[in-house]
């Protein structure tokens, strides 16, 4: 049995310095049990609860018009598994879950521009069934999966400021809908090791129902051969990804109802996301007290899987885009624990690019442009340039300190509609001093965190370890991203202690 439970003022990434309503809540609760059924077999359950309980961070102007929006959301679910054991070299294992999760958000009427309700809900049966066997080289695993839920939405909306919004939007609007989902798959994969090389090839079918109904194949294929005398390993690997959309307001964004609210409305069903992700990598050991990785990647999507808000409300729901193209490489020195001294320090540069037009989601007034758009943009993720290093030094078997940094480039954001003027009021000047509106990305951000960790007492039934930690040492002012999801900006945290105290039996 486990329980757990926090409470802080810094819950969601504030959009402004002055971190407004940013209250929230944690509880959560597990019961776990285990029985050998037989010599051959074992069952295991699991009981989970948990819940919270948050405060929608406000922006200045929300903030002055006494803006309150509460969020929580709860979810209790059952696992079990059973593992059974056939022979020396076939393993069988289902595993199942019964789960019932619901997400609410309430605005007061001083809301602005838009006061906003929610209360949505996702009951859902999982069952999964594999069989493991080897023989000779190949170790083989074998199995499906099935899920099936049913989805609820209820919304509402009331446009308190109408000057933010085109003249044909409803003032008022309310949805209520409910789905089915249906999900199956089946798979089939194999690792073989012959001296120096490791292959892993596999295949998996997958069968998605909700808004729309699609089905594919996807291939996957990874191979490694390694030099142990020169601790050196090249690898390459192949995969073909199946995604489904998010489920979150889904029904919403596939509503026809704003259609019959007169105003300007497109809506098209949002489809399964395909990619085709390429990797190749590099291993040496270095001396013995180091290693190096290197790894080139390549990911290209179809009908890319992506967010957007409804109106300003802070609700987001799913949409997707024609293409995406992500690539780059990453770098990685570890630094092997040598006498007292060990950590490591990593290089990564990522470049994606966005293609439109929008293939899925609900688009109203002005947004409709993006229908025919065949713009290209720079997607959220494309930080070019992102390091992080980590030193430890272990003054005794039971006292360490360390050091961490990091650095990174800024992401994009989209365009702010509004003068920089608008925009200072909005969010600040500080935050606005962190965005560079010609090159439309944030800032470079760093942080320096400091941490340390004692063993205070250690028998052979229990420990008890002492650990402290400061991150943002310098506390430097930093946007994460700007115009974003939710209230639109996030900052980074400032200067922040915290003290843990672990006791193990």
């Amino acid at each position: 049995m486990a329980a757990s439970g926090s409470s802080t003022d810094r819950y969601l990434d504030p959009p402004v310095e002055g971190n407004f309503t940013n209250h929230g809540a944690t509880a959560s609760g597990s019961l776990r049990v285990e029985r050998d059924l037989s010599s051959s077999s074992r069952l295991g359950v699991i009981f989970r609860h948990g819940s919270s309980q948050f405060l929608v961070p406000n922006e200045n102007i929300q903030q002055e018009a006494g803006q309150r929006q509460d969020r929580n959301s709860r979810e209790n679910a059952a696992q079990f598994s059973i593992q059974r054991i056939f022979s020396s070299s076939m393993v069988g294992d289902i595993r199942g879950m019964a789960r019932d999760v619901s997400a609410k958000l309430w605005s007061n009427p001083e809301s602005t521009p838009i006061a906003a309700s929610q209360d949505r809900g996702f009951r859902e049966f999982y069952l999964n069934g594999t069989l493991s066997w080897h023989r000779g080289v190949h170790e083989w695993k074998a199995g499906g999966d099935m899920n099936t839920g049913t989805v609820r939405e209820d919304f509402a909306y009331t446009i308190t400021d109408e000057d933010d919004f085109d003249s044909g939007v409803p003032l008022d609007f309310t949805f209520a809908g409910r789905g089915h989902d249906r999900e199956q798959a089946l798979f089939i994969q194999d690792q073989i090791r012959r001296g120096s090389w490791t292959v892993n090839a596999g295949l998996r079918w997958d069968h998605y129902s909700l808004v729309v109904d699609d089905n594919a194949f996807s291939p996957r294929l990874a191979v490694a051969w390694s030099w142990p005398g020169k601790e050196l390993v090249l690898r390459a690997s192949y995969d073909r990804a199946f995604q489904t959309p998010a489920i979150e307001n889904l029904l919403l964004a596939s509503t026809d109802q704003f259609e019959r609210l007169g105003t300007e409305t497109a809506r098209l069903p949002v489809p399964t996301s395909h990619g085709d992700f390429f990797e190749a990598g590099v291993s040496k050991g270095l001396a013995a007290r180091a290693r190096l990785d290197v790894t080139g990647f390549n990911r290209r999507m179809t009908d890319v899987a992506d967010d957007d808000l409804l109106l300003n409300t802070g609700v987001s729901f799913p949409i997707a885009f024609l293409r995406a193209n992500i690539y780059g490489a990453e770098a990685k020195l570890e630094l092997r624990q040598s006498s007292k001294l060990f950590g490591f320090l990593g290089y990564s540069y990522l470049h994606g690019v966005g293609e439109l037009p929008v293939t899925g989601g609900l688009f109203l007034g002005e947004d409709i442009e993006q229908l025919e758009s065949t713009e290209h943009f720079a997607l959220t993720q494309d930080q070019r340039h992102t390091i992080r290093g980590r030193v430890t030094y272990q003054f005794s078997p039971s006292a360490w300190v360390a050091i961490a940094g990091s650095y990174g480039s800024g992401l994009p954001f989209e365009d702010f509609q509004g003068t920089p003027e608008e925009a200072i009021g909005q969010f600040g000047q500080q935050v606005v001093n962190r965005v560079n509106f010609e090159t439309g990305r944030v800032r470079p951000n760093a942080a320096v965190d400091v941490a340390s960790g004692i063993t205070l007492t250690k028998s052979a039934k229990q420990t008890l370890r002492l650990q402290a930690e400061v991150r943002n040492l310098t506390n430097r002012f930093d946007v994460i991203n700007f115009a974003g999801l939710f209230s639109g900006t996030a900052l980074a945290a400032p200067r922040t202690f915290a003290v843990r105290l672990r006791y193990d039996r």
